[in-house]
């Protein structure tokens, strides 16, 4: 089973999805709002490399992501 979505209405969690668990299944939430694993050096490399990727594509040397389907594929 993936995850569940809810939201807060009223200051309570309303999941309103179908679910495949049985009727009294107790789950316990956590909220996953702390970011990434990332060190500040990872992180400044990450943002240099989408720096540069936002360059190469805004200067036109991009290519469709079909191009790279089909290498990953091995076409």
């Amino acid at each position: 089973m993936s995850g569940l979505r809810a939201r807060v209405l009223n200051g309570r969690l309303l999941v309103d999805e179908p679910t495949s668990l049985p009727e009294g299944t107790v789950l316990d939430l956590v909220v996953d709002d702390e970011g990434d694993d990332l060190d500040v050096g990872e992180r400044a490399v990450r943002d240099a490399a989408l720096q540069r990727a936002w360059m190469q594509a805004q200067n036109g040397e991009g290519r469709p992501a079909q191009d790279l389907i089909d290498r990953l594929r091995g076409r």
